[in-house]
């Protein structure tokens, strides 16, 4: 069994840190060998796993020697710092365990299936047909149209928007459906 790190002071920490930065090895394994047991602990007490808190307590370290530079002993303490990136690498693995792994068959992630050439060629001339309907619309009934439907707006919202009454709206609706009834029959679309 290995026998734990004696307690090293604040001032001694930091200047390790700051060691680490300048790629010194031999700070950089004091740090390890004092923080790396601490961390693991540390995450432990958070709830995390055993596998976990040493993957996590080996992140940490990589960090330490990566980015030793941005420590700062005017803003925090080497502990401070660097228990902040392991509470930051547990809420990041709490998060990620949180998030269902998707399955590439998942129906939602697949991509549509190629439509067969004669339903692509009716809905093409289905949308010439209706688009040509459209035009033949007043403007008043096809403004009103496309806030229902494109926007999605109620009856109520369209006629508080445009300032018109309620049952306006109702009847210039009810007269633009009439009109595109008649235009389009069933089997057209």
């Amino acid at each position: 069994m290995r026998q734990a790190e004696p307690p090293l002071e604040r001032e001694t920490l930091d200047a390790l840190v700051e060691a680490t930065a300048r790629q010194d090895r031999t700070a950089f394994i004091t740090l390890f060998n004092f923080y790396a047991p601490r961390v693991k602990s540390y995450l432990l007490r958070l709830n995390a796993d055993d596998s976990l808190a040493e993957e996590i307590a080996q992140e940490v370290m990589l960090t330490v020697w990566r980015k030793a530079g941005q420590f700062d002993r005017t803003q925090a303490s080497a502990s401070t710092w660097i228990f902040r990136i392991a509470r930051n690498r547990r809420i990041d693995a709490a998060r990620r365990a949180a998030k269902p792994e998707l399955s590439s068959e998942e129906p939602a992630l697949l991509p549509p299936e190629a439509e067969a050439p004669d339903m692509a060629a009716h809905a093409s001339a289905r949308d010439v047909r209706v688009h040509d309907a459209l035009k033949d619309l007043p403007e008043d009934q096809l403004s009103l149209l496309r806030l229902a439907f494109f926007d999605g707006l109620s009856h109520s919202e369209i006629a508080e928007r445009l300032d018109l009454p309620l049952g306006t709206v109702k009847s210039r609706l009810r007269l633009a459906f009439d009109k595109l009834r008649r235009q389009l029959r069933p089997e057209d679309l």
